[in-house]
């Protein structure tokens, strides 16, 4: 007999192999106000995959971001430090074939981070959580280059 999942079964649950997220891999890039910013992710090895990020706006670069996506003994973590921070890590809660769900509720903004592939040239991240008393969320939309 064959079981039928739905989507939002097979999205509950988080994977445990950082293999799985190897989707989001590749150098993307778009539009995010009147700048343009660019992540780039080396693909899964170790367990691990490593990412950079930055924003220009007026030839001038005014964001960096180092990343990473690491298993750890409990998990799939997403690493996250803003202009070489100190880092920030966001648990893998969810995550299917093509979404990966990363969250972090102590943090106050973003408290969620999704990747989300929504065809093979398009990768969705957005960001959502706590700002000024407010929820914000932002989208941010690249394309693979």
């Amino acid at each position: 007999m064959l079981a039928v999942l739905s989507v939002a079964s097979v999205c509950a649950q988080a994977t445990t192999d950082v293999a799985d997220l190897g989707w989001i891999a590749g150098h993307w890039a778009g539009p995010v106000g009147g700048a343009s910013s660019e992540e780039h992710w080396i693909a899964p090895a170790a367990s691990s995959m490593l990412g950079v990020s930055r924003t220009i706006a007026r030839d001038r670069m005014v964001a960096f971001e180092f990343l990473r996506i690491e298993k750890r003994a409990d998990g799939i973590y997403y690493v996250a430090q803003p202009g070489g921070r100190p880092p920030t890590a966001f648990k893998l809660t969810k995550s299917s074939a093509n979404l990966a769900v990363f969250e972090n509720p102590t943090h106050d903004h973003p408290k969620i981070i999704t990747y989300e592939l929504t065809d093979a040239k398009t990768l969705v991240a957005t960001i959502e959580g706590d700002e000024g008393g407010k929820h914000v969320k932002q989208s941010f939309r690249f394309t693979r280059q």
